[in-house]
């Protein structure tokens, strides 16, 4: 194993593992990055979507085949156009030994639309009006398509133990970006996993919670020790040898090596993450000219990122909507053509090019630190200088918000299932008032696409909306608002026998209250 050690410290890592002491059914996971808080509202991600699944428990969640299924929420009905009624599962505990109640669902509602990240998902919903201690309505300003979707994003707290101070005067619930706050320390939630150790980058425990409402599960897991291990060598190393059990995500350059080792199994699943590029108009004057972003776009080989660098394991995209979404556009075509590219910078006045800096995270999508250097150098084709620096997901989430360079890579997935979702995060006219536009560092702005992703979310005919998010998907298109680069297939890692197929699913969220380990 030793040879696909990189480092004294990654090495280290996989010792420690080794040398632990487990619980009977212990489950050692070994994931690229641990998450950066345990406040499920502080930042909209996959590792703060993966962590929520595990210690607190959704309303409603997706199955594998993308259908709805309750959880603590027990039933629902569509009261008028504008009202869902929710009815809880009762004898459901916190953590904290308190009892679940509307009034945890209101008070999580509440803290979601004053989330930097969140509230812009819940902008179309007004209100929770609590009925009883069990039934609530979910409210919103119009007819909305999309109730259950959102729906998913809300996972009750326990409103009792995240409200007071702490003994420094500072509000429990406050939301900290990137800070230390009470609830990015401290959890008490419904889910199946309680955390009963964590050191930052190092590892996470999380314990079987006793009181557990979902008897029904088979699941059987007591532990799970959660390792960070960035390194991809490492991390599969790790896997073949038996020091950990699961990993994600499977490198395109393991995934035989893996597929063909005994002992383990290699679960693939499409992938709907769209990899992309944004192009910050507000520090690059040149940004502003579609010519030039289109260049760009034409200058980038997606085709030639997804067979050399990924391996294959990914689907090139020229939009953001992947196949079977409401507004997926098949003539919306990748681009590459370098003459094509250097003509356009020559129409726009920059033929002689430009430098810019680009930033790229290095631990959070699949060969992203890879990506970002072809990136850089299919750019210096149209005589764009790129002064590139990657670093680990902790370190690039503040210097994303920062919007600290010219050029910034995000991934994204609609976890709302939906088209206008990627819209309203990655391109909508960044407005802090809404939300919208929280994840658009490129600062693009165009108010009819605006127009059409706000209709859309008010119409319920769905022929409509996918002409609607259609027409939206053109607009960007030929305004080259990003770079689409492609979407990201998933492939996880597991030891044999722990039945873990039967865990993951196209959003990346494994249901480990779940597992069942033979």
């Amino acid at each position: 194993m030793t040879k696909f050690v990189r480092s004294l410290t990654a090495a280290a890592v996989v010792a420690t593992m080794a040398s632990a002491a487990f619980a009977e059914n212990t489950v050692r996971v070994a994931y690229d990055a641990d998450p950066v808080s345990l406040d499920p509202h502080e930042q909209l991600s996959g590792g703060t979507l993966q962590l929520s699944h595990m210690v607190f428990d959704p309303l409603v969640r997706w199955t594998q085949d993308l259908q709805f299924e309750p959880r603590l929420a027990e039933s629902w009905e569509q009261i008028d156009d504008t009202t869902m009624r929710f009815k809880l599962k009762s004898g459901v505990k916190f953590h904290s030994g308190n009892m679940l109640t509307a009034n945890d669902v209101d008070w999580t509602f509440d803290r979601l639309k004053v989330s930097d990240d969140f509230k812009g998902i819940f902008a179309p919903f007004t209100d929770i009006e609590v009925i009883d201690d069990m039934t609530f309505d979910l409210k919103t300003s119009a007819p909305y398509p999309l109730v259950l979707h959102t729906a998913t994003y809300i996972f009750p707290m326990d409103s009792a133990f995240y409200t007071g101070e702490t003994d420094d005067g500072k509000d429990k619930s406050e939301i900290v970006k990137h800070g230390d706050s009470f609830a990015s320390r401290n959890v008490s939630g419904t889910g199946p996993f309680v955390v009963s150790e964590r050191e930052q980058g190092v590892k996470v425990v999380f314990d079987r919670f006793a009181d557990y409402w979902d008897t029904d599960s088979k699941g059987n897991v007591d532990k799970i020790i959660l390792t960070p291990i960035k390194e991809d060598p490492t991390r599969v190393a790790a896997l073949l040898s038996g020091d950990v059990d699961f990993i994600a995500p499977v490198p395109p350059t393991d995934l035989q090596r893996v597929a063909d080792a005994e002992g383990v199994d290699l679960i693939t699943m499409p992938g709907t993450r769209i990899i992309t590029f944004q192009m910050n108009q507000e520090r690059v004057e040149a940004f502003k000219d579609p010519k030039v972003r289109l260049a760009i776009d034409y200058a980038v080989n997606n085709a030639g990122i997804v067979d050399r660098i990924m391996r294959g394991f990914g689907t090139v995209a020229g939009q953001a909507s992947p196949a079977g979404y409401l507004g997926y556009d098949e003539a919306l075509a990748p681009r590459f053509d370098v003459e094509k590219a250097k003509a356009l910078m020559e129409e726009a006045g920059y033929a002689d090019g430009f430098s810019i800096t680009m930033m790229a995270p290095n631990n959070r999508y699949v060969n992203d630190d890879k990506i970002a250097q072809a990136v850089a150098s299919m750019l210096s084709q149209i005589n764009i200088k790129v002064d590139l620096q990657t670093m680990p997901k902790a370190q690039y989430w503040p210097k994303f918000d920062e919007r600290a360079a010219d050029m910034m890579m995000i991934g994204w997935h609609a976890d709302t299932e939906d088209s206008a979702n990627f819209h309203q995060f990655l391109t909508a006219c960044p407005d802090e008032a809404t939300g919208n536009g929280q994840y658009n560092s490129g600062n693009y702005c165009n108010e009819e696409a605006d127009a059409l992703m706000n209709a859309s979310n008010t119409e319920t005919d769905q022929a409509k909306r996918a002409e609607m998010l259609t027409k939206l998907e053109g607009i960007l298109y030929e305004e080259a608002a990003f770079i689409p680069l492609h979407w990201q297939n998933l492939a996880w890692g597991s030891k044999s026998g722990m039945n873990s197929g039967e865990i993951v699913n196209a959003l990346n969220f494994p249901y480990f209250g779940d597992l069942v380990v033979e």
